[in-house]
């Protein structure tokens, strides 16, 4: 049985990946700030007993070093992580306070970075291995109608890293790939129904995405043996061009 540590595993995106993996038997280590919250997503997968929840902040490289050693004491190995965890506040550059670009490197960018780093030795020394990381198609092509400065400088790095970390372990048979999604329907953009219009007209589609549509591009990265250095958007066409 396949092991999985998905970060930012109590909501959205990263609750959804956790949960497919579960109910595809995997073991899924699952990580968020505090344990309420991961024991609290355990509830409503019906505490199966293939989930480790392991509660730290993920900037911290304590955390990243607690998630391997948890997993690999529980269940042998670790052969996928998912770098979910992320912030993302969309506004001028000049509102940025200091304390939001703090939260956003620290979490976004320090979040990736060590437990990146723990599965690279982990996984190189198994010469087996997933990393995907969810990053923002936003960072592949931004838009004036979305002034985002900090999530795009942390996600377009984050993606020419999940290239560059790619060819540094392909030779350890170590895929390493992104998603990068456009507007899903998640609980952070609400309800009202004119944000929703707006949203809408960020992809030619005309369409708001689904989780699903993310968990469905993570699990196809997962699963392949011959894709690595990619970058997926799931966007509904968003970065194809201009329209």
């Amino acid at each position: 049985m396949k092991t999985v540590i998905v970060t930012g595993a109590s909501s959205g995106i990263g609750f959804a990946t956790a949960e497919a993996y579960i109910k595809r038997g995997y073991n899924v280590v699952g990580n968020a700030r505090t344990l309420d919250r991961l024991q609290t997503a355990a509830a409503q997968w019906g505490n199966p007993a293939n989930f480790l929840p392991v509660a730290g902040d993920i900037a911290d490289p304590a955390t990243a070093t607690l998630l391997f050693e948890r997993a690999v004491a529980a269940f042998g190995q670790v052969d996928i992580l998912i770098n979910n965890a992320g912030i993302f506040i969309a506004k001028p550059v000049g509102d940025y306070t200091q304390d939001e670009v703090k939260s956003i490197v620290d979490t976004n960018l320090m979040g990736f970075f060590y437990p990146s780093q723990a599965a690279a030795r982990h996984m190189s020394a198994n010469r087996s291995g997933h990393i995907v990381t969810i990053t923002a198609s936003l960072a592949l092509q931004p838009t004036a109608k979305v002034p985002a400065l900090l999530p795009i400088l942390i996600k377009g790095g984050l993606n020419n890293a999940t290239r560059g970390l790619a060819l540094e372990l392909a030779a350890s048979n170590v895929k390493v790939n992104a998603v990068a999604p456009g507007i899903i329907d998640t609980p952070m953009h609400g309800k009202d129904e004119g944000t929703r219009v707006f949203l809408k007209g960020l992809s030619p589609a005309g369409e708001i995405g689904g989780v699903q549509d993310v968990v469905d591009a993570v699990l196809y990265l997962t699963e392949s043996g011959f894709t690595s250095g990619v970058v997926l958007p799931v966007d509904g066409g968003a970065t194809a061009g201009t329209w």
